[in-house]
Formats: structure tokens, C-alpha cells, sequence
């Protein structure tokens, strides 16, 4: 039987949290103090720790460095005064969850039937241990160097807990993978998982996407429609690339996470919502916050359990196991045996994969497709894209990024001539490709740029052929 502790000074609060418990099959202890608690907390560590934020003689929240074991205990904290400013702190002390007085019944329910019973998610956190180390897989992700360990060990803690988390990492990296194993060694595996990329979505529909809308709400919506929070109730929801969600947007979603509750567009009822969230960014995210790009509030409200995932550059331990995967899987596919020559796997290791685990991804299936049986030298990553064969690209110091980054897609797919092999040689996806020269198509190109754009030697050859 799970246990629960509750700390609170209120009896009567007490008293009605203690029978919800117990009709959800807890045992319970009580206290209201911090030196009661720690006397209980002696005799029987918690499964789950409610705590009022303000307790006679200090803080609930000074009680989840008294835990034996903090990973096996879900940190729950309660307050009638509640602010931005108390929920952020209270998340980065190391409380899994907040909860406004009076607290929702259904959203509490919710929260202890999540907790895990007889250790079974700590038990399967174990077998995926043991399935790396004889298959050099974790959950969704594979490869067994050393930082890839120490990134399964903080995966293995936060999965079983309800803490937001913030994936940090470059394209490619497999964020959503990371994400993917979390939601799957969560108490809420058996609920959807939705992923969200927030740069693929037009800003003026990004709000619709995310909560949903009501019939005639706006021009166009003839029907009802379900949000990704509504449909993910009691699930994972993923929301990748999250600097580039607009500012407005990023204030009601710290509303979401801070009252647990949203309204659909065109309507002021609220909606419960039991999501976990899962953010992630290639930036970085105290700069994202220099730059105006991401809320500092919004910012410390994810960042309570970060993750960073290592560039394939330095866990390059894991080249050829991620290779030989790929290529299994691609003659399994296509009922062939093809394999790799011992220069291709040393060509692997000297190449710089600046589109890390994507763009290996990606080149494995372009020499699937052009080797015979196996794939040779000739088809090693230096050949496929070799830097001294490809132009240079010259940028004034001062420019903007948003400037480099355009001249940058814009030369590489005059490079190219094929929006997909663009796409692979700039390490991102294809539909990423799209939106961007989307926005660029739609602020239009100014003289000064489609003359330099002429003249880049790419289309000078092209002229000339």
C-alpha cells in the first residue's frame, strides 16, 4: 500500500485530504509542522509528500532534503497565497507538483493515482538498465558512451516523477526520443503522448493547436476542435522548439502550468488539465531570455529538472552502434544484406556530423540506396559532402542571425538544387526547411539580397552550364 504524508496546519484540511487518500488505497500519516513531519518521515518514508508552503515554523518545501531517496518520493506542495514567484521557487527547491487552495479534488486524485504501486516503474527503469547492457539501448535511445550513461541515469530519476522537464541539446540530437522514454517510464505510459513542434506551426494558429477552439470562434472554424492539452489529459505533452512560441502565447501556458486549467479560444469555460509537460529548445535558454525570445518566468517554470543531450560529436563512442542500427533496419525494410566496408566506418568516426544523430541517420539511407552490397569508401561521408569542393559563404561581422542563417539555407539549397539534400546537409528536417523559406517567401527578399543570391557561385555555374 502506498503511503502518504500530510503536512498541513489547518485540521480540516487535513482531515478531508486524509479521507480522499484512503479511499484512493494510501496509507496516511499526518503533521503539522516541519518538526512533526521529520519525525514521521524517520519512522516511514513517503511515496507521495503534500506539503503547505507555509508551516508554522518554516517551509514545506525545506522537507524534500530530509528524503532518503528524493527520486522515490513525489513532492507535491499546497498554499492558499499562491504567485508566480512561489510556484517557480517552490519547482526548483525540487517539488514535482503545485496545487492552489482549495485544491482540486479531481486534479489531486489524479496526482495519487499516478504514484507507483509496489515499486513496479523502479523495476522497469532496472530491466531497461539491463537492456543496455547487452543491446546498448535505453527506452527509445540508443548508444552506450559515457555521456549517453550519465543522460540514462538523470532519465531513469526524473521519468517516475511529475517535474516538467527542459531538453537542451542541438538538432538532431533526439530530443523527442529523450522525451518519448520519459513519457514511457511515467506513471502515465498509458496515456497519449503528443508531440508538438512549436516552429512548425503558424503563429496566428499556434494558440488553436495548443487549447483548441469553439465553433465560429474565428473565421474558418466550423467545428469543434480538441486541443493538444485536451487530448493529452493525463498523458505527456511534448513541445518541442518552445523559444519560438510567440510572447503572448508563452503567458497563458504559464497560466496552464501554474493553475492546471485552460479555456478553448472563443470561450471563457475552463478545462481541466492533467498534462505533464516536456519542453525543448536548441538554443540556449538563458539566452533565449537575453534576447526576448523566452519568458524569464516561463523559463524557470520548465527548468525544473534540465536536460542536456550530448552532440554525436561527443559521444562519438556510439558512430558505428547507431550506423550498423540503421542499416539493420533499412535490410530488414528492403530484404537485403547489405553492409559497410572497414574505410566507410573510419571515414564515420573522422566525420564532424554537425547535424548529429539526424544527419548519420540520413546518410545511412542515402548509401543504402546507392551500394551495391557494400557500402565502400566511395560512399563514405567525406564523399558524399566533401567541404573542399563546396563554396564559401562570406557574412559581414554584426549581422543578424536570422540574416546568416537565411543566406545560409538559401545558398546551400542553390548548392544543391533539391530542397530534401538541403535540408540533410543543414541537419534539419525537411518540413523545418519549408516553414522557414515560408516566412522568408512571406517578408519577400529585399533588391540588395537577391543580387548578392545571383552571384553566389552556385548559380554562376549553373549560368554557365
Amino acid at each position: 500500500m502506498p503511503h502518504l504524508l500530510i503536512v498541513d496546519d489547518d485540521p480540516e484540511a487535513i482531515e478531508w485530504l486524509s479521507e480522499l487518500a484512503r479511499a484512493e488505497g494510501f496509507s496516511v500519516a499526518t503533521a503539522d509542522s516541519l518538526r512533526n513531519a521529520r519525525i514521521q518521515m524517520s519512522r516511514l518514508q513517503p511515496d507521495i509528500l503534500l506539503a503547505d508552503l507555509q508551516l508554522p515554523d518554516g517551509k514545506g518545501i525545506d522537507l524534500v532534503g530530509d528524503l532518503e531517496t528524493r527520486e522515490s518520493t513525489e513532492v507535491v506542495m499546497i498554499t492558499g497565497h499562491a504567485t508566480v514567484e512561489s510556484a517557480v521557487e517552490a519547482l526548483r527547491l525540487g517539488a514535482t507538483d503545485y496545487m492552489v487552495k482549495p485544491a482540486d479534488v479531481e486534479r489531486l486524485k489524479a496526482i495519487l493515482r499516478r504514484v507507483p504501486r509496489s515499486g513496479e516503474l523502479r523495476a522497469e527503469i532496472g530491466e531497461l538498465r539491463e537492456e543496455l547492457r547487452k543491446l546498448g539501448r535505453f527506452g527509445h535511445i540508443l548508444g552506450s558512451s559515457t555521456p549517453m550513461q550519465k543522460l540514462y541515469d538523470q532519465l531513469g530519476r526524473v521519468a517516475p516523477t511529475s517535474a516538467t522537464c527542459l531538453l537542451i541539446g542541438e538538432s538532431g540530437t533526439g530530443k523527442e526520443l529523450a522525451a518519448q522514454t520519459i513519457h514511457d517510464l511515467s506513471r502515465r505510459k498509458k496515456s497519449p503522448f503528443l508531440p508538438l513542434n512549436c516552429g512548425a506551426v503558424s503563429p496566428q494558429l499556434i494558440e488553436s493547436e495548443l487549447f483548441g477552439h469553439e465553433k465560429g470562434s474565428f473565421t474558418g472554424a466550423d467545428r469543434q476542435h480538441k486541443g493538444y492539452f485536451e487530448r493529452a489529459h493525463g498523458g505527456t505533452l511534448f513541445l518541442d522548439e518552445i523559444t519560438e512560441m510567440p510572447q503572448e502565447l508563452q503567458v497563458k501556458l504559464l497560466r496552464v502550468l501554474e493553475t492546471g486549467s485552460f479555456t478553448r479560444v472563443g470561450t471563457t469555460q475552463p478545462i481541466n488539465a492533467d498534462v505533464r509537460l516536456i519542453a525543448a529548445t536548441n538554443r540556449n535558454p538563458e539566452g533565449a531570455v537575453a534576447d526576448g525570445k523566452l519568458r524569464g518566468d516561463l523559463y524557470h517554470r520548465l527548468n525544473v529538472f534540465p536536460l542536456s543531450m550530448p552532440p554525436l560529436r561527443d559521444r562519438s563512442a556510439d558512430i558505428e552502434l547507431l550506423a550498423q542500427h540503421f542499416l539493420e533496419v533499412l535490410n530488414k525494410q528492403e530484404s537485403a544484406t547489405k553492409s559497410f566496408a572497414q574505410p566507410t566506418i573510419a571515414a564515420l568516426y573522422a566525420h564532424s556530423w554537425p547535424g548529429n544523430v539526424r544527419e548519420l541517420k540520413n546518410y545511412v539511407q542515402r548509401a543504402f540506396i546507392l551500394a551495391d552490397d557494400v557500402i565502400g569508401a566511395d560512399l563514405a561521408p567525406a564523399a558524399v559532402a566533401s567541404p573542399d569542393t563546396a563554396p564559401l559563404l562570406t557574412v559581414r561581422v554584426g549581422s543578424t542571425l536570422d540574416e546568416v542563417s537565411r543566406r545560409l539555407i538559401e545558398a546551400t539549397l542553390a548548392e544543391c538544387g533539391s530542397k530534401r539534400k538541403a535540408a540533410d546537409m543543414l541537419g534539419i528536417s525537411l518540413k523545418t526547411l519549408y516553414n522557414r523559406l515560408a516566412v522568408y517567401k512571406a517578408e519577400g527578399a529585399p533588391e540588395e539580397e537577391e543580387e548578392r543570391e545571383t552571384r553566389h557561385p552556385a548559380v554562376e555555374r549553373r549560368r554557365a552550364a
